[in-house]
């Protein structure tokens, strides 16, 4: 089987499956889902049954509605994170490596003051001051990563700016513009997809810790982080309720894994041997 034009691999394949399982769950959870995420429906911790499938959690809410509807806020928040930090660090990096002098030395700089502090306590310090909103943990997380994302980007678009192709281009008299956008951008694109991917199963487990902190989504919201913050108490009594959100967080992240793995293999194969 082939996408894009690109031969699957049998572990590729199990990877979308599971990221389409998990982005259509959350999609479509408001006509999926079986009951209101919110409302309890029962007693404390209650088994599962034919009613509920994966049981009730410690207000008698329904554990299969809240993974369902949890996932439009994990999948959702860690995408436009991942997309700001994209948006951010491709843009600086581009540029700091097709303008170079003073523009390069700025950036990165800047790259490595932040750099310089643990992302986990440059997201806690941000976070305590200026509030737990859902916009205040995407802006955090997309700015912190999109450092990460500048360095990725600067290195792959200086090997590629000295190219043959991007001189001649360069010799024609096209402009920078011209020139990032039809030389550099669609060459660079098969690692920074890669890179995508990782980054992305980054955010999202970086927003899952920051709720199972209680510094991430605030209730009555919830996401799989702040899930098996909540559930957390039915560990000792040998309730399976905790490990439901958890084993969410491990499957997308595997799905998501998998398929990076897959890219990377095909961009680090010699050309010609993708079809």
């Amino acid at each position: 089987m082939k996408l894009f034009g690109l031969r699957l691999t049998s572990t590729a394949l199990v990877g979308i499956f599971i990221i389409l399982a998990c982005v259509g769950g959350a999609v479509f959870a408001p006509w999926i889902a079986p009951h209101d995420p919110n409302l309890p429906l029962g007693g404390r911790w209650g088994p599962p049954s034919a009613e509920h499938w994966l049981g009730l959690d410690q207000i008698g809410r329904d554990m299969l509605s809240r993974i369902l509807y949890g996932g439009r806020i994990s999948i959702g928040l860690a995408l436009l994170a991942t997309v700001l930090a994209f948006v951010v660090g491709i843009v600086t990096g581009f540029a700091a490596a097709v303008f170079g002098g003073w523009v390069d030395i700025a950036f990165s700089r800047i790259a490595d003051v932040v750099l310089s502090i643990p992302i986990l306590m440059s997201a806690l310090i941000i976070i305590s001051g200026f509030g737990t909103t859902t916009t205040v943990l995407v802006l955090t997380i997309g700015f912190l990563y999109s450092v990460l994302v500048f360095r990725v980007a600067r290195a792959v678009a200086m090997n590629i700016a000295v190219l043959d192709y991007v001189e001649v281009a360069r010799l024609r008299g096209e402009g920078l513009m011209w020139v990032i956008l039809r030389e550099i951008l669609p060459n660079a694109l098969p690692p920074l997809a890669a890179e995508f991917g990782l980054r992305f199963c980054f955010a999202f487990l970086f927003i899952a810790a920051l709720s199972f902190l209680g510094l991430g989504v605030q209730p009555p919201d919830a996401d799989w982080g702040s899930m098996v913050k909540e559930s957390a108490l039915a560990i000792p009594a040998g309730i399976a309720a905790p490990l439901y959100p958890a084993a969410a967080i491990a499957l997308l992240t595997i799905g998501v894994n998998l398929v990076v793995d897959w890219l990377l293999s095909i961009y680090s194969r010699p050309q010609g041997e993708n079809a």
